[in-house]
């Protein structure tokens, strides 16, 4: 982990984040949530400048690996997650 992360993004754990979730809502510090030592989400409060940008690709990227990762697993790959979004869309028209 880069140290200026931890001078920047308040960490916590997700028992602490989630007591304390309205208070940290109303910061303008990210706050890192980690679950057993591991990240377990990021928040970033509206409007986002806080952040340098290089650690902002980093983390998109960070994300989109573990998605990835995950699908994969599953065995799904694009089309069908294409499709399966189409047919929510066509679900939500017709109520």
């Amino acid at each position: 982990m880069v140290t200026w992360v931890t001078t920047m993004i308040r960490i916590t754990t997700v028992r602490e984040f989630r007591d304390k979730a309205t208070k940290m809502f109303r910061s303008k510090d990210p706050v890192l949530v980690l679950r057993k030592g591991k990240v377990a989400g990021v928040f970033f409060p509206y409007p986002n400048k806080t952040l340098p940008l290089e650690f902002k690709r980093e983390l998109f990227s960070a994300i989109t690996e573990a998605v990835a990762r995950k699908l994969g697993q599953a065995g799904i790959n694009e089309e069908e997650i294409l499709a399966d979004f189409q047919d929510w869309q066509k679900a939500g028209r017709q109520r």
